[in-house]
Order: structure tokens, then sequence, then C-alpha cells
């Protein structure tokens, strides 16, 4: 069946209700994993921002940059090591994470997002002490703790009708020092700073399952009071947890949901926010 004008057009009258419902909000959205790395996908995640701007919906960029560190790393000779599932980054490694996530793997989102027809604008933890941190632990070596969000940078990028694109990347308060962050922990730990209507992380599963091994059993939605008992059932368990605690923090905090959403399916972010589809796993309150 072929997809005509008049299906189009009726396509985009249904989207209507729901532009209208987040036009003038900001969504903080966390983008990593396939949807990264491949061609196709990359270029649907950045098709959906652009479009999204377009219609009056504040969208924040929060990126990582793992495959890209550690290409480099290897490039130098230095084996990736990690601790608890993060990365351990002495005080060589944390120069290349600096160049290589403030560096290349920002301004090329940037360029591609303006390349592709949108207004973007490159920002860092560093840029106005955006983000300030303090040292994690030392097993970690230079990954910070977020102890502060000054969210002026991005405000004011968003004010002026860019799309602001950070790279995870603090300042240190306890010492002259940049500090590594993890990409969820900081699109979390903004989205609350900028009282986003949502926070979005952008993953390479379908979202939280029952049985990791079906993916029929997504759960859809989730409240926060829930969250103790699926943890001691294992039902969110290795990788899964940071994800959920930082979906859990932010809607405590005051953002009205958190969704863990597959970066795997094409335009996932028009279908979370512009259709009923619900293909990821919502928290809220």
């Amino acid at each position: 069946m072929s997809f005509n004008e008049m299906d189009r057009a009726q396509v985009l009258a249904e989207a209507l209700p729901y532009i209208q419902k987040f036009t003038g909000k900001t969504i903080v959205v966390k983008y990593g994993g396939n949807a990264m790395v491949s061609d196709e996908l990359r270029h649907a995640v950045i098709s959906d921002i652009i479009l999204l701007s377009l219609v009056g919906i504040r969208v924040v960029v929060v990126h990582g940059g793992g495959p890209e560190i550690s290409e480099m790393l290897k490039k130098l000779g230095k084996e990736s090591k990690f601790v608890d599932g993060l990365r351990y980054t002495d005080e060589e490694t944390m120069d290349i994470v600096q160049q290589v996530l403030c560096g290349r793997v920002n301004k090329d989102l940037v360029a591609t997002l303006n390349r592709l027809g949108g207004r973007a604008l490159g920002l860092c933890g560093l840029d106005g002490g955006l983000l300030q941190a303090k040292k994690l632990d030392d097993k970690y070596g230079q990954v910070g703790d977020i102890t502060k969000v000054d969210a002026a940078p991005v405000i004011g990028a968003l004010n002026n009708g860019y799309i602001p694109v950070v790279a995870t990347v603090a300042q240190g308060v306890d010492a002259e020092v940049s500090y590594n962050i993890n990409a969820d922990t900081a699109a979390a730990k903004l989205a609350v700073a900028l009282e986003a209507e949502k926070l979005i992380l952008l993953t390479d599963v379908r979202g939280l399952l029952r049985d990791p091994k079906n993916e029929a059993t997504l759960i859809p939605e989730l409240q926060l009071s829930s969250v103790p008992a699926l943890v001691r059932e294992g039902v969110i368990s290795g990788g899964m947890i940071p994800k959920v605690e930082c979906c859990v923090e932010s809607v405590r905090s005051g953002v009205k949901s958190a969704v863990i959403l597959d970066g795997r399916v094409a335009h996932s972010l028009l279908m979370e926010l512009l259709t009923d589809a619900g293909i990821g796993t919502m928290l809220t309150n």
C-alpha cells in the first residue's frame, strides 16, 4: 500500500496534540550507543532532534563517546580499563577523554546537526562552570561525582534558538583537574537543573524487561515506588541499575518523567514524543 499525501497529512494532524503538549518544554536526550555509531540510526536521531526543535521543543543533547575514546586509546597503545562499569581514568586517559569528547565527538555532532538544517551549539561541562564535580573514588581515577550544575550556558543557548550539545567533562572543585562524568548521570543532573519535562536515555536495549531474553516482557511504565522490589527480584540488574537510578533521581527531583528508550529503533524519539507508541520504559512519580 502506497503512502500518499493524504496519509502524510493525517500523520501530521495526529501529531498536533503532542506538539502542543511539548512545545516550549525542555527535553534532555542522552545520546549514545548504536544510535551514535550506526550511520543510519545517527541520521534518524539527528533528524528527529532537528524536527522537534523546529516545532518549538527545547531539546538538549548530552553525549558520551566511549567507543571513540577506546579507539583513540588503542591507537596510542593504551588499554581501556573499567572498574564497576566505569572507565578507569588516569591523568593520561583524562587528557584523551577531554580531547575526544569535547573535541572530535562534540564538534562532529554539532556539525552534522547544522549540516542537516538544525542550529546547534557545542558545550562541555567546563564551559561557564556548567558541570562541577569532586572525585568519585580513588579506584576510578579522575572520574567525578557532580556537586553542582550551573545551567546558565545551556539556558542561554536555548533562549537564542540553539540546540545545546553537551560533552560530559566536569570542572574539579576539589583539585585543579577535569573529571570524566558518566553521560547518563550528567543528563539526569542537567535535566533536574533545567526543570525538564522529560529525560530520555537512548540505549541499546528495548527498555526494562521482566525477562531479559524476551522483548515481549517490556515494562512500559514504572512507578518509582515499584523500583526497590524489582531490584530485589533481579528484574533490574547489571547495567540497567545505574540507568534506572538516574531516572529515579531525576523524577524524584522534579523532572516529570524519564524514559529508557531503544535507540536501535529508527525515529524512536519521534515515536516517544509525538505518538502513543510507548516503545520504551517510562518512569513516573
